[in-house]
C-alpha cells in the first residue's frame, strides 16, 4: 500500500473536511462534526497559521487518516512544544503503520520548527492509542480538566 503523507495549507480545505470526516467516524462523534461545520474561509485561515499543523495520510488520493497538532511557544526557555490534539486512522487502514508514520512526520516538522517535545493525551481504556504512544514516548500520568469560558453575546 502506497501512503502519501502531506501537511495541509490554506488551500487544502477539502482535504481538511475529509480528515474531519475520518475523525467524526473514528471518535464516534458524527453529530458533533456535522452540527455546525465552519465555512471555507475560516478553515483556510486556520490552516494558514504556522502554529497549526494538520497532516493527512492519503491512499490513492483518499484521506485515510491524519492528525492535528498545535505548536505552543514557551516562556521559561526560547523553545516550543507540539501538542497532538486529534489523531485517527480509518478502521480499514489501522495497524498498518499509518499513525506511526504521521507522528514521525510530525517529529520532523517539530524538529524543523525548533520544538523540543511532542505531547499527546490518551483516554484510559483506549488500548490502541496507549500502545502506540507507549512505543514512541514516555508515559506520564496526569489529570485533565476542562474549564469553561464565559460566553458573552454581542
Amino acid at each position: 500500500m502506497d501512503v502519501e503523507l502531506r501537511r495541509l495549507h490554506a488551500a487544502d480545505v477539502a482535504l481538511l473536511r475529509a480528515l474531519n470526516q475520518v475523525f467524526a467516524v473514528a471518535f464516534g462523534e458524527e453529530e458533533t462534526y456535522a452540527r455546525s461545520p465552519p465555512d471555507d474561509a475560516y478553515l483556510s485561515r486556520v490552516l494558514g497559521r504556522e502554529h497549526v499543523i494538520a497532516l493527512v495520510a492519503l491512499v490513492a488520493g483518499e484521506v485515510v487518516g491524519g492528525l492535528v497538532a498545535y505548536e505552543l511557544d514557551k516562556f521559561e526557555q526560547a523553545r516550543s512544544e507540539v501538542y497532538i490534539y486529534d489523531l485517527a486512522v480509518a478502521e480499514d487502514y489501522r495497524r498498518q503503520g499509518i499513525a506511526t508514520a504521521l507522528i514521525k512526520q510530525l517529529q520532523e516538522v517539530g524538529s524543523n520548527r525548533g520544538a523540543w517535545v511532542i505531547y499527546v493525551q490518551a483516554d484510559y481504556g483506549d488500548t490502541g492509542a496507549v500502545g502506540l504512544y507507549s512505543k514512541l514516548g514516555v508515559r506520564e500520568d496526569v489529570m485533565h480538566f476542562d474549564i469553561p469560558v464565559a460566553h458573552t453575546h454581542r
